[in-house]
């Protein structure tokens, strides 16, 4: 493997010697890019041209340890490398749940043999991961998770069921809570487990939503076997690494809603003054111009806040209550965002689909419902406020 990049302007050089034509300025959002696993398509063939050019420098993982296929860039030389991505609209050349929660909580918490066997398909995208938190009586409260795994032999035997699970129908492996025990507290017991959804005894179902579309699934689990050595850290001690990996996951949260929401004022006051019927100085209407200016100023706070909290990362700590602040408040604001653009469309945008609409006001309609849904997964906003309340502020609970 050749020795990656470092700077702004090496990457930017890189980026233009290597990445596809058809992928340069085709980035939508943080999530755009090369998933990976078992059953990922695309019509671009270029995806797959672009992972493996990065993959020869390690830049599919660019902090990951040289060992596991990564390019163990520090923090500096990897906000360079995501300026450089950022500057020329290409996709990441890996994205998924793989890089951004399983692959980080396995190289703090797995084995030897847990690394070596899960870390390089994820850097090769060969493995597609989803998360199996949730289930339908253990959402906000999760510890109350009642999923069952036995241990039989060398094994655990899993029954159970989860839900809200994103793209588990496009997933290979999934990371999940079983519990094992029941002890004093309901975080004692639980079992934090890596099991291969082709196993026997696997149901998956899609389910919809009110926006026309979703990743969301229900998983169902009937006497699933899994080896022991899929257990992550040791029986009955999983709630830990359950939390550390929920750090891990509101980062994520909160840094793709800060690349969705990154300098929407201008395209904000230009909808506005198209529905205005003006086609330049201040907007008419008062009341959505100070809020279309309170929405600016908010953004451009979130995104000073993010740069600390980045800089405070780069020192190589793993996400604190903090990532419980930028997942809160990058709800709030997403959908602060939706809410203005609704407004500003009035009547346009109740389309929903047919003739007589732009495509883009449908999906604004469908953006903004699917927004509501933000304030929910990852954690409900009121349990980040609980974090908050209890870990920043030190506040007791309510009767203690």
């Amino acid at each position: 493997m050749s020795n990656p990049p470092s700077s702004v302007a090496d990457f930017a050089a890189f980026i233009e010697q290597c990445a596809p034509e058809s992928l340069r300025g085709s980035r939508q959002g943080a999530f755009d890019g090369f998933w990976g696993g078992r059953q990922w398509t695309h019509e671009n063939p270029d995806y797959w041209v672009w992972r493996d050019r990065c993959l020869t420098h390690g830049l599919t993982a660019p902090t990951w340890p040289k060992a596991y296929g990564g390019a163990a860039l520090d923090g500096d030389a990897y906000a360079a490398w995501e300026q450089a991505l950022v500057d020329a609209k290409v996709p990441p050349p890996v994205v998924g749940f793989g890089l951004t929660m399983i692959g980080p909580t396995l190289l703090h918490y797995g084995t030897k043999e847990q690394k070596q066997q899960h870390l390089p398909a994820i850097v090769r995208g060969d493995i597609r991961w989803c998360q199996g938190y949730s289930e339908p009586g253990a959402g906000s409260d999760l510890a109350s998770l009642n999923t069952q795994a036995v241990r039989d032999g060398d094994s655990l035997v899993v029954t159970g069921q989860k839900v809200w699970t994103s793209y588990a129908h496009l997933s290979d492996w999934i990371f999940v809570l079983v519990r094992t025990s029941r002890g004093e507290r309901k975080q004692q017991g639980i079992t934090f487990l890596l099991m291969d959804l082709s196993s026997p005894g696997v149901e998956i179902r899609p389910i919809e939503l009110i926006s026309g579309s979703s990743p969301f699934c229900e998983v169902f689990f009937d006497q699933v076997r899994v080896p022991l050595s899929q257990v992550v850290g040791a029986i009955d001690e999983g709630w830990g690494i359950a939390k550390a990996l929920l750090g891990f996951e509101r980062s994520m949260i909160g840094a793709a809603i800060a690349g969705q929401l990154k300098g929407l004022e201008q395209l904000l006051v230009a909808s506005a003054r198209s529905a205005l019927g003006q086609s330049e100085g201040r907007l008419s209407d008062a009341l959505l111009r100070h809020d279309i200016a309170s929405y600016a100023m908010d953004e451009v706070c979130y995104h000073e806040v993010l740069n600390r909290i980045d800089d405070a990362r780069r020192t190589g700590r793993t996400p604190g209550p903090e990532a419980s602040v930028i997942k809160l408040v990058g709800t709030e604001l997403k959908q602060k965002r939706f809410d203005l653009e609704m407004r500003i469309a009035g009547q346009r945008s109740l389309g929903w689909e047919g003739s007589g609409f732009e495509p883009s006001e449908l999906d604004t309609t469908r953006a903004w419902l699917r927004s509501r849904a933000n304030s929910i997964e990852g954690g409900t906003s009121e349990i980040q406020l609980n974090i908050l309340a209890q870990r920043v502020l030190g506040l007791p609970k309510i009767g203690s």
